[in-house]
């Protein structure tokens, strides 16, 4: 744009005027006959007298029409975010839509960057385990099409998956085999699911009585899981609850290394149930998210805001979880005898 040109007004400006969703502003100015007549004709009314452009090259850009969705995700090398991307992708390839997938590098304001300058290029975004803040994020939902996906925010649409409850299931599971002292290893401050894990993590000691411990925060990496580890080591847990899979694989690496036996010696849970998850040694305990259904859900959701298809428009979407139990839990190991324990003090 000329540098004191007058900026073109946008779907958010209409939107504005006549007090309704920019969803059904596209939809009032593209397909019509989805809209009430009256709205319909506010929302006509309104953008003529904004001076909102009829031009076929500005539709394309501002209207809904370029026919490409973006999916934002914090780490394209996690695994979690394959399930994601392939179910927004099957989506939105049988709505004969295109993906434009951002890579926001853990970044809050790479995320906000890259959602603002790509704007003109996408009719609506998939923001998956968002690092912004609960105000920015309903700003940003307010002036575009958005859908998150792990994340409940007021004024956003979202696909919720579960993993407070499945959190609850692992401590359940736990308590069970006789651990006394469990350990929550952290995800980065940002998260908004680390801190619902850890409230549901938080509530389940309390109605079980037993002793908890907080380590962390850590990244959401393998490269994560060594330091984790000897945290959990330090803090006398005989169990941990990770805050997903990568870091707990991770986890079990170092614990080979230093010759900690897994579940013997120490239980560890993950989350997400990522490929590879029943592939590590020992096979990994987590809780089982409906990763694919999630990024199809969300599409879906996002379409019926476009009104491009079928769907009564919605905003929420809560999906389950389940704990997935394998061979990296067990039994709490035996408290250590006064002699043998004063022993190994005085080694």
């Amino acid at each position: 744009m000329r540098k004191g040109a007058p900026e073109r007004p946008t779907l958010a400006d209409v939107a504005a005027a006549t007090g309704v969703a920019v969803s059904t502003v596209s939809r009032a100015l593209t397909r019509p006959e989805r809209v009430n007549p009256v709205t319909r004709a506010r929302v006509v009314e309104a953008a003529s007298q904004l001076g909102y452009s009829a031009n076929s090259s500005a539709r394309a850009l501002t209207s809904g029409q370029t026919r490409n969705i973006a999916v934002l995700v914090s780490d394209v090398t996690n695994p979690f975010y394959f399930g994601i991307i392939r179910g927004t992708q099957q989506e939105l390839k049988a709505a004969g839509y295109s993906q434009i997938l951002v890579d926001t590098e853990e970044s809050d304001e790479l995320e906000d960057a890259m959602l603002n300058r790509l704007h003109s290029s996408y009719d609506g975004a998939i923001v998956a385990a968002s690092r912004l803040t609960d105000r920015r994020l309903a700003e940003l939902a307010a002036s575009m099409p958005l859908v998150a996906i792990n994340r409940q925010t007021r004024g956003v649409p979202s696909v919720f998956i579960d993993t407070p409850s499945g959190v609850t299931q692992s401590i359940e599971h736990l308590v069970s085999l006789g651990h006394r002292h469990i350990s929550y290893a952290a995800g980065p401050d940002t998260s908004w699911p680390n801190e619902r894990r850890w409230r549901s993590f938080r509530r389940a000691a309390d109605l079980f009585g037993i002793r908890i411990s907080r380590i962390g925060p850590f990244g959401p990496r393998l490269s994560a899981g060594p330091v984790a580890a000897d945290a959990v080591l330090n803090s006398g847990a005989t169990a941990c609850v990770a805050f997903n899979d990568l870091m707990a694989i991770g986890m079990l690496a170092r614990f080979r290394e230093r010759g900690v036996r897994v579940p013997e010696d120490i239980s560890i849970v993950g989350c997400d149930d990522i490929f590879g998850a029943d592939f590590c040694h020992p096979p990994l305990t987590t809780i089982t998210a409906p990763i694919i259904q999630a990024g199809r859900v969300a599409i879906s959701i996002l379409l019926s805001q476009l009104g491009a298809n079928d769907q009564p428009p919605r905003r929420t979407a809560t999906l389950p979880t389940h704990l997935t139990i394998r061979a990296s839990t067990g039994p709490a190991p035996a408290p250590m005898e006064p002699d043998r324990a004063a022993g190994t003090a005085l080694e």
